[in-house]
């Protein structure tokens, strides 16, 4: 568990634009390696370079990134706390509409986006004891304590798993609904049992087997659904 300081009162809450950019700052270094720079911020946020640069001089200055031209962005202490806020935020109201409105995993994101800057506290620690202070979101991210503890996830993408892997689906990306209503076509889901059979050579697909018997399946998933699934591995 890694703990970071509390968040700020609501009648200090960042603006929503501010709120958006450390949270996909945050959510840009969650899974990957990868460095943050300003043309993968821009195009994770659908705006130009220019505008997102304006951005970042802006959040430098209210102390929530740090960054030097032409080099990676990071998030400062300050704004990983405010990072993890908006995530909390986010991925509890996911969760709420799942469980208890009866939403599908594909249809949450959106309706979060909004709300996520309109809850207040009060109503998010009901929202948190009505669902057992979950640890998890409908797609298998992390939900940040309230004390702002976040667990880090020991998974790998399917992609890079070898043949004969076996395990159990811990995360799906939530960046596109239609994969999502894709992959519960196919009644995938988290927490499923995973093994991969085959790899078609020449950048074919990847063939695994889903469930348990006697309800287990094969399938045949090309790179992008293969990108999508994150895999806790057995022993």
């Amino acid at each position: 568990m890694t703990a970071v300081p509390a968040a700020p009162a609501e009648s200090s809450r960042a603006s929503e634009s501010v709120e958006n950019y450390v949270k996909t700052i945050f959510k840009l270094t969650e899974h990957a390696a990868e460095p943050v720079t300003t043309s993968s911020l821009a195009q994770q946020m659908h705006v130009s370079p220019a505008s997102t640069s304006g951005m970042l001089h802006r959040l430098q200055e209210l102390d929530l990134v740090s960054h030097q031209p032409y080099r990676e962005i990071s998030l400062t202490p300050r704004g990983t706390t405010l990072a993890l806020g908006v995530l909390r935020r986010h991925r509890l109201i996911e969760l709420y509409l799942v469980r208890e409105l009866g939403y599908g995993w594909d249809q949450v994101h959106d309706e979060a986006e909004v709300l996520e800057h309109a809850v207040s506290e009060r109503l998010l620690d009901r929202i948190a004891q009505k669902l057992g202070q979950p640890s998890r979101d409908p797609h298998g991210d992390p939900i940040p304590a309230a004390d702002g503890t976040v667990a880090v996830s020991d998974h790998r993408q399917l992609s890079t798993l070898a043949v004969g892997s076996v395990g159990h689906i811990s995360r799906v990306s939530d960046d596109d609904p239609e994969l999502l209503r894709y992959l519960s076509r196919l009644h995938i889901t988290l927490d499923d049992r995973i093994e991969v059979l085959e790899r078609e050579p020449f950048g074919g697909p990847l063939l695994v087997r889903t469930g348990e018997p006697p309800g287990d399946a094969s399938h045949a998933l090309g790179g992008a659904v293969a990108d999508a699934l994150y895999v806790t591995v057995d022993e």
